[in-house]
């Protein structure tokens, strides 16, 4: 863990047809933040096209491609000029028919310092993910960066106590969640406050019950058909270890938000709460069980 306070950001953004358009647009914003201050900038889920998981479209696996590839070339130009640490979320061509919505993080030199596979895959109405993506097979990571570790989960990740949990216990500093979620319009008047309510909680709890700040980074706008669709409720947010949100974005806003991540802090909330030593790691075998009868 470093021992020096980091500046990171955050870009809240909306997400066009123009694939182009989106890259150069997160290049651009990634920019502004790294001469703001920040040494750490992170990006939303799949934030080069439109969120295409709304409908199963065999044409759309063209939009993949690979790790190393032209966004991570594209991002890593930035990170090296700025001398920056970017999270970006990629739709990932591993092989013919195999596909991972993916992290990559890369460095201050513009190498990348490793990659994340989404784990838990949702499939859900507006959200086709299975159909789309291979499960995750490199386990919950905390990638190493000159800014420190940095735990990578996405999205559907964030609602798992375990995937948090294993994450931060290689040691990260951070979870950091891109993600991609929004209301159904015909459902926002009757679901839509308990619905994000409940996504704010679950990740304040795990930066709670973990000891970590957590970094949640999602998209605003909405894509689909006017009389349906998804509207991206935006709201991204920095919790830190005692759950408090030190920064939060607007529903309907594209902005860069800024917050600072002090392993100090970290240090002396886990030694107040220290659930990580109180843990009773000889009990929970049951754990892995699906249902437990």
């Amino acid at each position: 863990m470093k021992n020096e306070i980091v500046p990171i950001a955050l870009i809240q953004m909306s997400c066009s047809p123009d694939l182009a358009a989106n890259l150069d647009k997160a290049c651009k914003r990634v920019a502004e933040a790294a001469d703001a201050g920040a040494r750490i900038v992170c990006l939303p889920e799949l934030f080069k096209s439109p969120y295409f998981c709304q409908t199963e479209d065999s044409a759309i696996f063209d939009l993949a491609e690979s790790i190393p590839g032209p966004s991570t070339e594209a991002l890593g130009k930035v990170a090296a000029a700025k001398k920056v640490v970017i999270v970006s979320s990629l739709f990932e061509r591993r092989a013919a028919g195999v596909y991972h919505n993916t992290i990559a993080i890369l460095e201050k030199d513009g190498s990348i310092a490793g990659t994340y596979r989404k784990m838990h895959i949702p499939d859900d109405p507006l959200y086709y993910e299975k159909y789309y993506f291979t499960p995750g097979d490199l386990g919950f990571r905390a990638i190493p960066t000159s800014e420190g570790k940095v735990g990578t989960l996405i999205c559907w990740d964030q609602w798992y106590p375990e995937a948090a949990r294993i994450t931060a216990l290689q040691g990260a500093s951070m979870l950091v969640y891109p993600t991609a979620i929004g209301w159904h319009p015909k459902e926002k008047s009757s679901y839509g406050t308990r619905q994000h309510n409940a996504w704010e909680t679950i990740q304040r709890s795990h930066a709670i019950a973990n000891g970590v700040f957590v970094v949640s980074i999602n998209r605003v706008g909405h894509e689909g058909p006017a009389d349906g669709g998804l509207e991206f409720w935006g709201g991204s947010f920095v919790a830190d270890p005692f759950g408090a949100i030190l920064v939060k974005g607007s529903h309907d806003r594209e902005e860069i938000l800024y917050a600072e991540i002090n392993p100090r802090e970290q240090e002396e909330t886990r030694r107040n709460w220290p659930f990580l030593r109180d843990r009773r790691i000889d009990a929970y075998a049951p754990i892995l069980n699906r249902i437990i009868d």
